[in-house]
């Protein structure tokens, strides 16, 4: 298996009010991460288009352990943590490491390719699948329709009268 690993010098703009790393700054490491590695192996924008897929990140979850602060260097990590058989469903698992190997936090990323044209599900190329088998472990979950179905929030639709807001 192998381990893509990216490093980010935490900057200002980076930190919320407590003065330690920004929640919405853990998701944009972890999308940085996950578009450096598919530049990296040759699945960035460009290739994307020509094969007129995209990537689609359906649900995200956090775990937080050490707090990450202005001016350190932190290292985010990224394996695949599940894979449908046809790859078409897919999970990405990020660590977030300073460098002397502390964990701080650990992301989960799951999502599905889809056909841009048609918005719907689809197959990646050979060329994303065999990218994708290098970087799974032992760990890695097999996925399907059914984990999709399982995420832990459902659409549900309101009244848009009950969404007015009152001065």
């Amino acid at each position: 298996m192998s381990l893509f690993k990216y490093k980010f010098e935490v900057r200002w703009s980076d930190i919320d009010a407590n003065r330690h790393l920004a929640n919405a700054t853990y998701m944009e490491y972890c999308a940085q991460t996950r578009m450096a590695f598919m530049n990296r192996y040759k699945m960035g924008l460009a290739q994307l288009n020509r094969w007129g897929i995209g990537a689609v990140i359906l649900h995200e979850r956090y775990s937080f352990f050490k707090e990450i602060y202005a001016d350190q260097t932190v290292i985010v990590t990224l394996e695949v943590g599940g894979s449908s058989e046809d790859a078409s469903i897919y999970q990405f698992v990020h660590k977030f490491y300073l460098p002397d190997g502390t964990h701080c936090a650990t992301a989960e990323a799951t999502g599905v390719w889809i056909d841009m044209m048609l918005r719907k599900s689809t197959t990646p190329p050979d060329d994303i699948v065999e990218v994708l088998n290098d970087f799974k472990s032992e760990k890695t979950k097999l996925m399907s329709k059914e984990d999709i179905k399982n995420l832990p929030f459902r659409p549900e639709n309101i009244n848009p009268e009950d969404l007015v807001v009152g001065l």
